[in-house]
């Protein structure tokens, strides 16, 4: 934000809602809450506006478990005052890795079930070339039952694949199920003896539909995630006015940024890890888990909170393996690295999407629908137009030059 008093210089503070309230637990401020305003200027989409309100708190002295106890309680409160609807707790929890392997996703929806299954073992010694390179190659084979779905059309299935394709998968196989008869090409590969047995130990019904990916784990387990939700809707599968919280927890602490190849913090740089996971942050850091956790409600990520580093040493090794020298960190943080100084309680907090909350208490697919005056899909207010080119004048008070991009 430019500064009408101070010619030249921003208001740019990074990461300062979360370093303010860290302050705040330093200076011996038991707890902090409050319903922030928040403005980003990023890429919108369904659960995101450049203006939203979260419901931020922090508290010293507290473990993860404080925390989680604490929303729920409030959860709870929400909508048994509002809905009328009795939220069951403690809620479900599920740690990062096993939300990726089995959804797909670090923000599952379980409001219904198809989830993904590894059947590597399965397929041990079948001569069926698309699984067997898989499988030489240290890769997986999963799947996913889509009930009742084992009667749809050849045209259908052809849809069902290319939406596949769509979602990342190199090819999708089709075992259909009609009337409790296997069809498709894995039949010429597997006797009906070893066929049913596969059936039945993956729990799928007479009429429904098993489609098979063979890769990479993460990469095949993300896209089948994309294809498991895109059925979901297409089958009908989704059920209205059911809530489904869940804890996602022990989430990476570091992992590669894809364009620069370097390792940066998964979630802010003030997360700390587990503690058994401290001893090889420098020797194994994409392995060390965070004290972090991610609210989750029908597939949708409603807040993200985490137990905070509150010693100096700690910090440092973090910047450290992120790219950060001291002096770097000095210059950015300083104000924080000295306050460790003087002794910081353990802290940790969470801030809620309070647009996300109330639109899917609304049966609202968009927050769009639940703000007094959203942006539309490209960032532009309806009402008052803006954002719109700023006058001359404007710009000599704030002693800004702007550079049109040229179209």
């Amino acid at each position: 934000m430019p500064s009408r008093v101070h010619p030249g210089k921003v208001y740019a503070l990074p990461q300062s809602p979360q370093l303010f309230k860290q302050i705040l637990m330093i200076s011996g401020m038991d707890r902090y809450f409050q319903m922030a305003r928040c403005y980003r200027d990023e890429d919108l989409r369904a659960d995101r506006q450049p203006e939203f309100t979260q419901i931020d708190l922090e508290m010293s002295f507290v473990e993860r478990d404080d925390i989680l106890g604490l929303i729920e309680g409030m959860i709870q409160h929400v909508f048994s005052r509002v809905l009328d609807t009795e939220i069951p707790a403690p809620f479900k929890r599920m740690t990062w890795h096993q939300a990726m392997d089995i959804y797909g996703s670090d923000k599952p929806d379980l409001r219904f079930p198809m989830d993904i299954k590894d059947v590597s073992e399965s397929f041990a010694g079948v001569e069926f070339k698309v699984f067997e390179s898989a499988l030489a190659e240290g890769g997986r084979i999963r799947c996913i039952v889509v009930p009742e779905a084992g009667k749809s059309s050849r045209k259908e299935l052809d849809g069902i694949i290319e939406k596949g394709k769509e979602c990342g998968l190199a090819g999708v196989v089709a075992l259909p199920l009609k009337d409790g008869e296997a069809k498709g090409v894995l039949t010429k590969y597997m006797d009906a003896d070893r066929l049913a047995a596969f059936i039945k130990e993956i729990g799928a019904g007479e009429n429904d539909l098993v489609l098979f990916a063979a890769g990479k784990a993460r990469e095949i387990s993300v896209a089948l995630g994309k294809l498991r939700l895109h059925l979901a809707a297409k089958f009908n599968m989704v059920p209205s006015e059911k809530f489904c919280f869940l804890w996602v927890v022990d989430f990476p602490l570091f992992s590669i940024d894809s364009e620069t190849g370097r390792i940066v913090a998964e979630h802010h740089p003030f997360t700390s890890p587990v503690p058994e996971d401290a001893d090889i942050m420098e020797s194994d850091p994409l392995n060390v888990r965070s004290n972090a956790y991610d609210l989750v409600l029908n597939g949708v990520e409603l807040g993200s909170g985490s137990i905070r580093i509150h010693d100096r040493a700690m910090q440092e090794r973090l910047f450290k393996i992120i790219g950060l020298t001291n002096e770097q960190a000095n210059e950015k943080f300083g104000y924080l690295m000295t306050a460790f100084e003087y002794g910081a309680p353990p802290h940790g907090g969470i801030a809620l999407g309070a647009d996300r909350l109330t639109a899917l208490m609304a049966g609202q697919e968009s927050i769009r629908e639940v703000l007094a005056f959203p942006k539309n899909h490209q960032a532009i207010c309806p009402l008052t137009s803006a954002p719109v080119v700023p006058s001359e004048e404007q710009l000599r008070i704030l002693k800004i030059k702007t550079v049109a991009e040229e179209k």
